[in-house]
């Protein structure tokens, strides 16, 4: 009987670094104005028990950033490598995510997608996500790597 490989949610380590930030730009998840590294810092300053990978085989084939504020949860950097997906990677990141958020009492999870990104879009709502009735804000505070404020 073959071996077959279990996937594996856990917390980021500093030695997920380069394998985390790779993976991010596979999913092109980077734009020049969001550092990766500086927010994989920010998370860690902030809330290391917040940002999980998915390990496969001791290789890291996802991601996921989570956050509460008292008001609502966040998700940001849901990753799963292109090679990987659509085998359920994305759902078990997000289950987790949830998972966690409810454990600090978050009534509500909120997150944001490129309005071009249809088919992540459509991924968000076979878990149950749906369009909210907001307009999405932003301004930046810290200039991006290129020295713009950038878009987002």
């Amino acid at each position: 009987m073959a071996n077959v490989a279990v996937p594996r949610v856990r917390t980021y380590l500093r030695s997920d670094r380069e394998a985390l930030i790779a993976l991010w730009y596979a999913c092109d998840l980077v734009r020049p104005w969001n550092d990766p590294g500086s927010d994989i810092g920010r998370k860690l300053t902030h809330d290391p028990d917040g940002l999980l990978v998915l390990e496969l085989d001791g290789e890291l084939v996802g991601s996921v950033m989570a956050g509460y504020e008292g008001h609502r949860g966040w998700v940001n950097y849901l990753a799963v490598g292109p090679h990987h997906q659509g085998k359920g990677f994305g759902s078990l990141l997000m289950s987790e995510a949830e998972r966690r958020l409810a454990e600090l009492r978050c009534p509500k999870v909120n997150l944001q997608v490129r309005a071009t990104n249809q088919n992540v879009v459509a991924f968000y709502r076979r878990l149950g996500y749906r369009v909210d009735d907001a307009v999405s804000l932003g301004k930046r505070l810290v200039e991006g790597p290129t020295g713009s404020r950038g878009r987002e």
